[in-house]
């Protein structure tokens, strides 16, 4: 299940899809303008959904879409991603500091994310045979 999915709800995979297929035909028509920027302005960057429209979460909903690009993130069902204003917040374990420092580093690189807050993070030691 992807982060989208399992965070937000499979609706919201849905809306993933169709902003997707809206930026496609964007490209093909020779704008520039990615589909999440139509509203000009009028909605606070961490306040933008996957669509382009006012969500309340569209920041963490577009970090969760930003983790599940990367494959090596793919597999973490012990970590939660939220916001305050345009802070994203981290909350759960994961294996090793690469893990947590590529989680941090993406969800920087997302349009509207001023700080990743990761108090709520814990780096663990497990066996090799055992995964989170």
């Amino acid at each position: 299940m992807s982060w989208l999915s399992r965070l937000f709800g499979r609706e919201e995979e849905e809306k993933a899809k169709q902003a997707e297929n809206k930026q496609a035909v964007k490209n093909a028509q020779g704008s520039d303008q990615p589909a999440v920027q139509e509203s000009q302005g009028l909605v606070p960057p961490e306040r933008m959904g996957i669509d382009g429209k006012y969500d309340q979460s569209g920041l963490a909903k577009r970090v969760a879409l930003a983790f599940d690009e990367h494959p090596e993130l793919s597999d973490l069902q012990s970590v939660w991603v939220a916001q305050t204003g345009n802070t994203v917040v981290l909350k759960g374990k994961v294996r090793n500091e690469e893990t947590l420092e590529s989680l941090v580093t993406t969800a920087r690189g997302v349009y509207g994310t001023e700080d990743v807050d990761i108090q709520e993070m814990s780096v663990i030691s497990t066996p090799k045979n055992q995964l989170l």
